[in-house]
Formats: C-alpha cells, structure tokens, sequence
C-alpha cells in the first residue's frame, strides 16, 4: 500500500495554541487549522480529514457543539477535546453527545498531543478496514461468483486474450502465445508497435491473465502530454500546487496492486524517464510539491514505437529505464504485415457498427477484401476501422462492394506483393515517361470502373472517352472484372 500521512483538523482561536499544536504534529501528519467551528466546518468540506482535534472553549459554538454536528456530518472522523475542565458528568455528557473519543487537559504536553493524534489516526484506519472487510464479506456472501468465473466474464467483456483477433496463421499467433507466458509472471512488459497496432488492448489482455486481474487497470499516454502534467498525472501533487488547494492522486497510487499501462513511453522527457525508472527499480516516487517518498506495488506495461532500441543507442532515452522495462518485450506487427487477418478484422469491425449504428450488413464481396487486403494502411488498426465505417455508412446493400472504397486504396493494384500505394511512388520511380504514365493510367482506369461497378458506360463518360477507346485500353493493359461479370448494357 501506499504510504500517505494522515490529515489532522486543529480548531482553536488562539493562534499561538494552533501554532504549537501544528509544531508538534506536523512531523507526522498533514496539518490544516481553524481559528473557530465555522471555518472548521468550512475546512471539513474541502479536506478528507482523519483526526479533528479542537479546543472546548471558543466563540461561538462551544468544542463539544462542534464536534456534535461533526459526529453527524463525518462520523467516520476520530474527535479529540481539549479543556481545562475535569468535571466527570461533563465528559460523560460530551461522550454522549460528541461522541468523543478523547480528553486532553490544559496544559498538554507535546509528546501527549502526539500519542493521542496517533491514536485517533490508528482507530480511523481500523474503522475503515473494518467496513471494508464488512463490505467485502456481505458482497462474497450475496454472490456465488468465483474468481474463474469473473475472469471467464471479463473475456466475454472484451479484455482477455480472445478479443484480439487474428486468423489461423497469423503472424499474431506466436506473439499471443508469449504474451499469455509472460502475462502469468509479475515483472515489467515493454510493447513495441506502431501507432494503432493494438497495444492497449494487448497491454489489457496481459493484464486480466494475471494474477492481479481482479485489481484495477489504469492507462495514460504521454505523447503530447506537457512534462509537468504527465507528472501529476502519473505521481499526483500535494495539497497548494495545483489550483483549488487540494490534493491530487496520481495513477501510481490508483493502480497499486494493479496494472498501470504507459503509452508513448519514447515521449518522456529525462527527468520523467527517470522517475519511471525509479518506480520500476524500486516501486517508489514523489508527488510534485512533496518530499517524502511514497511506494506502491503495481505492474508497469510501457508501449513505445518500435524505434525505441535506436533511442537508446543514439543517447537519447535512458537505457536503464529501457533495460528495467525490456524483461518481457514484445514487438507487435503492423497491420500490413497481416494480410491474412484482414478479413477476421474489418468482418469483425463491420458486425461491429452494424449494431451501433442500426444499419443491416453482414459482410463484403471478394473484390472489396482484396482491395483492403493490399493496402498498406499506414494508420493500422484505426485506418481500418474507420475505411469499414464509411464503406458502412454510403453502403446500398447488406454486402458491401469495392466501390465503396475510397479512391487512394481503390488506385492500387491488387497482387501477392502489394503493389505502390501512391502515385508518388511512380513520380519518382525509374522507367520511361511512357512507362509510368501507362502505370498511372492503369490504375485511375482500374479505379474509376472499380466506383462504377464495372460499369463501361458510366467509366467512359466520367473518363472523357468513347466505349470503344476505354475498352481499347483495357485490353491493351489485360484490365478485366474481377468478379468475371458482364454488365447488362455491356452485352453484345
């Protein structure tokens, strides 16, 4: 667990009592004053508050009024009186109507102010674990689920390793494999991928086959995150650094005894990368305004481009925070190493938005997976998902056809190798003028029939060209439908 220190609440309206209350705690506990019961109210509504500590003697509503509309308000707050008083029936009565849990008399020594802000904080933590515990034991009692059966309902949810779909041969299979072997072993994962290759959902995967799947998943991203908010974010502030005076908690602290997944690791600046080093070696850090150390016990999953490893050859990235990361290190493949998953996931992605959108299709034509099968999508994962959405949206039929492709996939001819995607490959290309204008010209031709549907009418009028001169060109350059129909209007 994280250790935090506890807050302490001092009430009273003599400022040099305050002063020297706050001196003999401050060691130990986070200390806020009030000069009189409103303001501690005040205070008691900005701040989680263990212990309030508060003299009996004060303008306004006495210490023992104070504390009993505290015990209404916050019961769970430990209450210390302070009097000069020594009467037995009036600690009985303000035991009674405060609920006070102990008496300090005028005048208290240091050392006694401090054994009884120890107490009371120890009796708050007590009383907290023991709700917790209730709280587990009535939630265990009213459920007949077990710790096999959530994770079974966590992979139907979509985090375990079924939800990352691939074909039978695909490259993914073996990097599956070892990210199940490693998922089981408590030590740091480096994932290497580009963007969009699915390293969130690997990272999440990893984290629900293990041994601490019943604990939370916490994720951030660093690219383009400012140094000092990827700070708070990850380590939180304390209390007068960020505006509004209160404290932040950080992800190293939500995801104690979980997994806390560090995107972009590449992007953080030296001075991050070495306070992630420090919470991978020693699973320690230190909120930003704060001194002391704290420490947590959370599994790192960092995802950074494939790149990194020449980061730290050329000096910039740490290598002990690459090496302290590297245990487990897994390179996924970028979706245009993975023709033959293609189909599995814009099927998938289709069945998808269909749902979402309310929209009936179930699947694509040959022509249409083939196109999407040779394309290179550079943007991976996301590039095709959102491709299958706007082929999904213009779609007239449940079967969606290649003329719904955009035009720049549309322009690349299908082949076993992947043909160039751009015509700016061409451009610069070797070859005659001839040649790669021919190259050019077979590619708008392919595309503009593929949009048409292999319509020869319509292609030879967006075209500018008779039927006769487009069908010149398509047997001079072999251009044939895929499908291997001909169109009604095309018959002789």
């Amino acid at each position: 667990m994280s250790a935090t220190r506890a807050t302490v609440l001092l009430v009273d309206d003599e400022p040099h009592s305050l002063s020297a209350m706050r001196m003999a705690l401050e060691d130990e506990f986070d200390c806020i004053t009030a000069a009189d019961a409103e303001a501690a109210l005040a205070r008691m509504e900005q701040e989680w508050v263990q212990v309030v500590i508060c003299d009996q003697r004060m303008p306004g509503r006495t210490g023992v009024e104070f504390l009993t509309e505290l015990r209404d308000r916050w019961p769970e707050a430990v209450r210390i009186i302070i009097t000069g008083y020594t009467d037995p029936a009036a600690m009985a009565q303000a035991i009674n109507d405060a609920g006070i849990h102990q008496f300090l008399t005028k005048p208290w020594h240091p050392d006694q102010l401090l054994m009884a802000a120890r107490n009371g904080a120890r009796l708050f933590q007590l009383a907290r674990d023991n709700d917790r515990m209730a709280l587990e034991m009535r939630f265990l009692a009213s459920t007949a689920q077990t710790k096999l059966e959530k994770r079974r309902a966590a992979l139907r949810d979509g985090m375990g390793f079924e939800t990352i779909l691939r074909a039978p041969q695909s490259p993914m299979n073996g990097l599956v494999e070892t990210a199940r072997q490693f998922a089981s072993f408590d030590v740091p994962v480096l994932l290497l991928g580009e963007a969009g290759t699915g390293r969130a959902r690997l990272a999440r995967a990893m984290h629900y086959a293990s041994l601490r799947s019943d604990k939370p998943f916490h994720a951030i991203n660093l690219a383009g995150l400012p140094d000092d908010l990827a700070m708070v974010e990850l380590f939180g502030a304390k209390r007068g650094i960020l505006p509004g005076g209160v404290n932040k908690i950080g992800l190293a602290q939500k995801a104690d005894r979980g997994t806390l997944l560090v995107e972009g690791i590449e992007q953080a600046s030296p001075a991050l990368q070495l306070a992630l080093w420090r919470l991978v070696d020693e699973g320690s850090y230190s909120p930003l305004g704060g001194h002391e150390m704290q420490t947590t016990n959370l599994r790192l999953i960092a995802g950074a481009a494939p790149d990194l490893p020449a980061r730290v050859a050329d000096g910039k990235f740490r290598p002990g925070l690459y090496f302290a990361l590297a245990v487990a290190e897994l390179t996924l493949p970028p979706l245009r190493a993975r023709r033959g998953d293609i189909a599995v996931l814009a099927q998938h992605f289709l069945g998808d938005l269909a749902a979402t959108h309310g929209k009936a299709a179930h699947g694509f034509t040959p022509a249409a997976l083939e196109f999407l099968e040779n394309h290179d999508w550079p943007g991976n994962l996301r590039e095709l998902l959102n491709e299958v959405t706007r082929m999904l949206i213009f779609a007239q039929a449940p079967l969606l056809g290649a003329e719904l492709i955009s035009r720049p996939i549309l322009q690349a001819l299908p082949s076993e190798s992947g043909a160039d995607r751009t015509a700016q490959s061409v451009l610069v290309s070797d070859g005659t003028l001839k040649d790669r204008v021919e190259l050019i010209e077979m590619r708008i031709l392919r595309e503009t029939l593929t949009r048409h549907r292999w319509n020869k009418s319509r292609a030879a009028v967006e075209l500018g060209l008779s039927r006769v001169g487009l069908r010149a060109k398509l047997d001079r350059y072999c251009i044939t439908d895929p499908s291997g129909q001909v169109p009604e209007e095309e018959e002789e």
